[in-house]
């Protein structure tokens, strides 16, 4: 008897240790150098002891208690006050504290989108550069201004927390941020004189839908079979993701374009001749990996042995691999003979020299290690053009072409690589749930929007649409959809959403159109309200989907910002198309927001069409008038309808005197 009572003593113990073990935990969005909302009754939140008492005290003379509920979690609510801090918050429990310090009160933003709202302050060269980076970067000492980035995470379900940290703005922290979030940021708080928070949650090449929550899209019959699918794998999926976080744990946090540099996966014999590959499977390149392993981020490993001829052996090489998708480590015999470890890089070729110490007569073997940060990965190069050949020699080459070895060997989610047992070929045996990635309705909703809904903010940012040409009349419903779905998420009625018409870029072809519908899909969510739009029919570069002038997209979404939200007498739109007058064969075109007059672009006026009643347009003349532009051709005797910039490559010819942009239009459908 007293051996059973001491024994359940010391389970009892054991147990309510534990729970005191457990101390106070916050959510990453709740830390060191964050940045509240000003003049709000905003949230903190986090864990405890179940049934704890949590007490708030906030340094403006503020204070919250609550009692962690029976899942240990406590909510506080604490009224803040004007612009200004710095301020420690102190969050106390029963037996542990944690001191939360340099808060500032100011204005909070959501910068969000894909890969134009992503792309950072130091761009991602050689092909994908920000205007004035350097000098921008090395000046940006704002103490005021406070960053946050969402780690990327996937999520079939909603998630309470992500991977992310407060930091002050400095050369060195908003190198990795988004540029537009940046400039937009900045002249905030320099025309508001207040500190500006933002918090920057976005992901190249997604879609609308991605960012959309399960319940929205079910209520609007959009991706329902999607969503059911996504639904009815939850269970597996929640199995895979305690499987994949029982694995050791690689963090992909270094600042910059140190980030994927020198990742130790514990796998440095995998590049090596003599390592066993016999169990991998196998897979013909040129090829995105995807079309063997499924949807899949992170690291893989290919390996291929080749038969080199005696002419070669002793001789320096050229090993050509074409674009790598994203970054890659390239071994040959064992030895490193080349990388590419940044952001931004997969569209160039690899060409690597092989020094002729290495190589030998009959089997040698190359190794390339790809890592993939997002969307497709691997060697995707134009059949023919992976080779290895004789440096400056006449020899022939010899094809690369076919079928190599590959395995997995590390699976990346958020910033963490969870790495896998290359002998074990634990990728190939293990059941996968159903794919979801970045482009899976919903699930970017769940893993970066989701975690952040308690967190108050002023207003949202966003830069997307490109991944959605192609489907405009969807577009027109889901993306107001969108607005109205995170107004309600944040329980902030009608803040404010503005954001950026998408840019002209070649698509399917220059003179195509799938861009204008989605441009035209776009303005029609202005009709929510506390909405704008940022035009940027001029500042393109059509053979490139990234521009380079960031700054000035963040400061046009800015200029709405302080027109629309904080009254300042600030010009945010150019001329807008108000209505059309036949006369003859001519059209009278009259606009709005014209600044006090229209102006014509370097080139003189172009991109207006006209059609008659057969609905085919042609290239037309067109002169300013006052505030009007007449428009008129010679293959059109009876106009009945005019257009602008109505084509995939279409740049600006019509401004206002504010130097902005006229918006595309068509006066018929």
């Amino acid at each position: 008897m007293k051996i059973r009572i001491s024994v359940l003593l010391f389970l009892f113990l054991s147990a309510a240790c534990g729970r005191e073990e457990q101390g106070i935990e916050l959510p990453s969005i709740i830390g060191d150098n964050m940045l509240l909302q000003q003049n709000a009754d905003v949230k903190l939140w986090g864990k405890a002891g179940a049934g704890e008492t949590v007490v708030v005290t906030a340094g403006w003379q503020a204070e919250g208690r609550t009692v962690a509920g029976d899942d240990g979690k406590w909510t506080v609510q604490l009224k803040t006050p004007e612009a200004g801090g710095p301020y420690d918050i102190t969050v106390t429990g029963k037996k542990s504290a944690i001191t939360i310090t340099n808060v500032l009160i100011g204005e909070v933003w959501v910068c969000s989108g894909q890969s134009n709202m992503e792309m950072p302050l130091a761009g991602w060269p050689p092909n994908d550069t920000v205007m004035h980076s350097a000098s921008t970067i090395a000046s940006a000492g704002f103490p005021e201004i406070r960053l946050f980035s969402v780690a990327r995470r996937v999520s079939g379900e909603p998630l309470d927390d992500c991977t992310g940290k407060w930091e002050v703005c400095s050369p060195s922290t908003v190198s990795p941020f988004s540029a537009t979030g940046y400039f937009f940021g900045r002249k905030l708080h320099e025309d508001l004189k207040v500190p500006v928070g933002l918090i920057a949650s976005s992901w190249g090449g997604t879609p609308a839908e991605a960012w959309i929550s399960a319940g929205s899209l079910e209520k609007a019959g959009e991706f329902t079979n999607e969503i059911k699918e996504i639904q009815e794998s939850a269970p597996l999926l929640q199995e895979y993701q305690k499987w994949l976080e029982s694995h050791r744990q690689v963090v992909a946090d270094k600042a910059g374009e140190d980030q994927w540099k020198d990742l130790d996966f514990k796998d440095a014999a995998a590049p090596m001749p003599d390592f066993d590959d016999s169990q991998w499977q196998a897979m013909n390149l040129p090829a995105l990996f995807e079309t063997a392993t499924g949807d899949f981020d992170g690291a893989v490993w290919f390996r291929k042995t080749i038969e080199l001829p005696g002419e070669m052996a002793g001789r320096d090489l050229s090993l050509m691999l074409g674009p790598i998708d994203d970054m890659d480590r390239t071994y040959f015999n064992g030895e490193l003979v080349g990388s590419h470890e940044i952001s931004g890089v997969y569209q160039v070729p690899r060409e690597y020299n092989v020094p002729g110490k290495l190589v030998k007569e009959g089997t040698n073997t190359i190794a390339v290690r790809v890592i993939d940060n997002q969307g497709g990965g691997g060697l995707w190069a134009i059949p023919g053009v992976m080779k290895i050949a004789v440096t400056g020699s006449p020899v022939p080459s010899v094809s690369l072409d076919g079928e190599w070895k590959f395995q997995p060997v590390a699976e990346l989610s958020g910033n963490k690589f969870y790495v896998f047992d290359l002998s074990g070929n634990e990728y190939q045996k293990t059941k996968r749930p159903k794919a979801i990635g970045s482009s899976t309705p919903t699930s970017l909703f769940n893993g970066m929007i989701s975690p952040l809904l308690d967190y108050t903010i002023k207003g949202a940012i966003w830069y997307q649409g490109e991944s959605n040409v192609g489907r405009h009349e969807q577009y027109s419903e889901i993306f107001p959809l969108m607005i109205e779905n995170w107004r309600e998420a944040w329980g902030i009625k009608d803040f404010p959403f503005y954001f950026v018409q998408i840019a002209p870029y070649v698509y399917g072809g220059v003179d195509s159109t799938e861009s204008a519908f989605l441009r035209e899909a776009q303005e029609a969510a202005l009709k929510l309200p506390n909405t704008g739009m940022a035009v940027t029919l001029d500042i393109a570069t059509v053979m490139n989907i990234h521009p380079p002038f960031k700054k000035e997209v963040g400061e046009r979404l800015a200029n709405l910002a302080l027109a629309k939200e904080y009254g300042r007498d600030v010009v945010s739109q150019g001329p807008e198309f108000k209505s059309m007058n036949v006369e003859g064969r001519r059209i009278r075109v009259s606009f709005d927001n014209t600044g006090g007059g229209l102006e014509a672009g370097e080139r003189g006026l172009t991109e207006f069409e006209i059609a008659g009643a057969d609905g085919k347009y042609h290239e037309a003349d067109a002169r300013i008038e006052g505030e009007e532009v007449v428009v008129s051709s010679s293959r059109v005797s009876n106009p009945v309808s005019v257009r602008y910039c109505w084509r995939n490559g279409a740049e600006a010819s019509l401004f206002g005197k504010s130097g902005l942009p006229a918006n595309q239009f068509r006066s018929g459908r």
